[in-house]
């Protein structure tokens, strides 16, 4: 007669889980890659990013406007523009009005890692001839649907009147007269 071995072997935890199957550093650096070069080779739409200098902007102590602010240096980015067209709408009182609506698609790790720029609400940009205002922005997609590795940052652009953003190149500045009121 033979004896049976009993099995002694117990699982444990391991201390630190494994790396998300097919997900990790490498493939997170294809994807960027990938990215960069669709955008800036084959699509290779720009536009021009106007960031407000948040040091150098005096904004109100309760409310967090500014009624005058203060821009860093212009800086081209390539971006997946969208365009949602020219609506016009009839004023009672001041007659008809055109509202110009963009949508622009950046890429978060090119801007944040390569160019040092993060995409805020209250923002410029520069699309053709036009000039319009950063007034929405969300980050829809996650990569590998990994919560903490977004990949894309959405701007919800309105234009703005003629006059109302005036960028004037001052020395490591942008000065500008921005009127802070919905002016559209």
């Amino acid at each position: 007669m033979s004896k049976e071995k009993k099995s002694t072997t117990t699982w444990t935890q391991p201390a630190t889980p494994p790396p998300p199957m097919f997900a990790g550093e490498k493939e997170r650096r294809l994807v960027k890659q990938i990215n960069d070069e669709i955008i800036e080779r084959i699509i290779g739409q720009q536009i021009v990013y106007f960031p407000i200098d948040v040091e150098r902007t005096n904004f109100h102590p309760l409310y967090g406007e500014a009624m005058n602010k203060v821009f860093g240096h212009p800086i081209h980015v390539y971006a997946l523009v969208k365009y949602l067209g020219d609506n016009t709408k009839n004023e009672d009182v001041f007659g008809i009005d055109k509202e110009g609506t963009i949508e622009v698609h950046f890429h978060q790790k090119r801007l944040t890692e390569d160019q040092n720029l993060y995409v805020r609400v209250g923002d410029y940009v520069l699309y053709g001839d036009k000039y319009y205002e950063l007034v929405d922005t969300s980050e829809p997609k996650q990569l590998f649907g990994q919560i903490d590795n977004k990949f894309e940052i959405v701007g919800k652009c309105n234009r703005v009147r003629e006059g109302t953003f005036n960028p004037q190149f001052v020395n490591s500045t942008v000065q500008t007269t921005v009127k802070t009121t919905n002016n559209r």
